[in-house]
């Protein structure tokens, strides 16, 4: 069984080689969280490989355990964890690496509601006193699997956008009210995939 995971991981990798990739925006250069929503994560997870210091928030699920194999396949450091299993730890540990990395992480996962924000990026951001980047993904042709975060895979030759936001960066966190009015913005963003 490990080894037809395994197999089909490496598939998965000589697959995303095929994809035709369209950028729109300026990729922020220096550490920053980078947020994208779990349901089109693929994509964003091979974009940024072969960025050097990049860091990936993935679940301690068994979900989860076949995204960590395949992202060690990507070179990512590993957080492993979530908003309601270690949530504490997962933001601590992604704070000490916001000082060299990029840390990259789906803000509706690992178990939805699909395209709503949590804090946990908006968090990571202030606290690592880095930037939030958000990546929009439109996909061409791809499967749609029946699962909560509509998860697509996509298709050979797919054609795929990916749209970086201009930077947010927050300097205080005291007023719920307004976080909440932020949160609200944020994944409003996200889901333009005009």
């Amino acid at each position: 069984m490990i080894f037809i995971v395994k197999l089909g991981l490496y598939l998965l990798y000589l697959l995303s080689l095929t994809w035709r990739v369209e950028i729109s925006g300026n990729i922020y250069q220096k550490s920053k969280v980078l947020a994208f929503w779990h349901g089109k994560m693929l994509p964003v997870w091979f974009y940024f490989r072969k960025l050097k210091n990049k860091a990936g928030i993935v679940s301690s699920s068994s979900d989860g355990q076949v995204l960590s194999d395949y992202l060690k396949i990507l070179g990512y450091k590993l957080i492993r964890g979530s908003s309601s299993k270690g949530g504490k730890q997962v933001i601590e540990e992604a704070v000490r690496l916001t000082g060299d990395n990029t840390i990259l992480i789906t803000p509706d996962g690992p178990r939805g509601p699909n395209k709503k924000m949590k804090i946990g990026a908006v968090l990571i951001a202030h606290k690592g006193k880095v930037p939030l980047q958000l990546c929009t993904v439109v996909i061409g042709w791809s499967i749609k699997l029946k699962s909560w975060d509509k998860f697509e895979i996509p298709l050979p030759f797919s054609s795929i956008k990916l749209k970086f936001n201009e930077i947010v960066e927050f300097e205080n966190l005291e007023d719920r009210e307004e976080v909440t009015k932020e949160l609200i913005e944020l994944e409003q963003l996200l889901s333009n995939d005009s």
